[in-house]
């Protein structure tokens, strides 16, 4: 898990330097970038839906707990792929040399994706992890 954050985190980081630099940006970037987001989103997700959400689940079942947030959580990963795939397109497009003609529009997309992954994350690192025994998070 504390690999899988990482990657994420790494990928946010990525699109946020993209968003700054916008509308100036390194095409290669973009084209790298746009070709890891899916695949990697996929793969987490299926880790943590298989893996994570289940054993969460199984340490909510003694305490007679809602199992909305993990509802919650998988269908925030169905959102999160859905945007993936819209910034992949944007990225694609300006990592082949289109014109950005509304960085601002575009910025605000990336933004708008990264940040929700961020948060995302943190909801996991702060209610999710510590519930199956993963908390050292140094």
């Amino acid at each position: 898990m504390k690999r899988a954050h990482r990657q994420k985190l790494q990928l946010c980081d990525a699109l946020e330097k993209i968003a700054d630099a916008l509308p100036g940006v390194d095409r290669l970037h973009c084209l790298g970038t746009a070709n890891a987001i899916v695949p990697l989103l996929r793969n987490i997700h299926q880790y943590e839906e298989t893996i994570i959400f289940p054993a969460y689940e199984a340490a909510l079942a003694g305490v007679n707990v809602n199992l909305a947030s993990t509802r919650r959580l998988r269908a925030e990963h169905v959102e999160d792929e859905c945007f993936a795939g819209e910034v992949t397109e944007i990225l694609l497009a300006i990592g082949q040399s289109e014109t950005v003609k509304n960085a601002e529009a575009v910025g605000f997309m990336l933004r708008g994706f990264f940040e929700s992954v961020r948060r995302h994350i943190a909801f996991e690192r702060e209610h999710v992890l510590p519930m199956i025994g993963i908390v050292d998070w140094s």
